[in-house]
C-alpha cells in the first residue's frame, strides 16, 4: 500500500515538474538547435514517410491539412499549432522544429521515445511540405 502511494506521488511530481518546465509563454528553443541539420532535407521518400507518420501520430490534434483543427485538438484548452498560419515557419530552422517534436510542450507530448530520430526528421519534412501547400 505504501509503495503504491509513493509511486503515485512520484508520478504526480514528474507531471508537475514537466509541466512547469514548459509553462513559458513562448516556445523558446535552445540556441544549438538552430544549427541541427536535417539529414533528409529535400528527400521526397522521407517526406512521404513523414506524411504516414503524421497521419498516425499528429492528425488527431493538428488536423489533416495541418490547420490545428483535429478532433482531439478541439477539446484542448491550448489549441494545437496551425502549421498553415505560422508566419514565422520560414524563420524556424529544421533543427528547431525537430527539437519541438522531440521535447514537446503540454498538451503536446514528447516524441523522443515514441518516434525514432529519423521519423522525427521525416515529420519535419512533411510539416514543411504542409506549409508549402497552403
Amino acid at each position: 500500500m505504501k509503495s503504491n502511494y509513493l509511486f503515485l506521488v512520484a508520478i504526480a511530481s514528474l507531471f508537475f515538474v514537466s509541466n512547469s518546465i514548459f509553462a513559458q509563454k513562448n516556445w523558446a528553443v535552445p540556441e544549438y538547435t538552430k544549427a541541427l541539420k536535417n539529414p533528409f532535407e529535400g528527400n521526397k521518400a522521407a517526406t512521404a514517410e513523414g506524411k504516414v507518420i503524421y497521419g498516425q501520430m499528429c492528425v488527431l490534434c493538428h488536423g489533416i491539412t495541418g490547420k490545428g483543427n483535429g478532433e482531439a485538438g478541439l477539446s484542448l484548452e491550448k489549441k494545437p499549432t496551425n502549421f498553415l498560419a505560422l508566419k514565422n515557419m520560414s524563420d524556424e530552422t529544421d533543427g528547431e522544429i525537430f527539437w519541438k517534436i522531440t521535447v514537446g510542450k503540454p498538451p503536446m507530448s514528447s516524441y523522443d521515445e515514441l518516434l525514432t530520430e529519423d521519423q522525427r526528421w521525416q515529420l519535419v519534412n512533411y510539416i514543411r511540405q504542409l506549409n508549402k501547400n497552403k
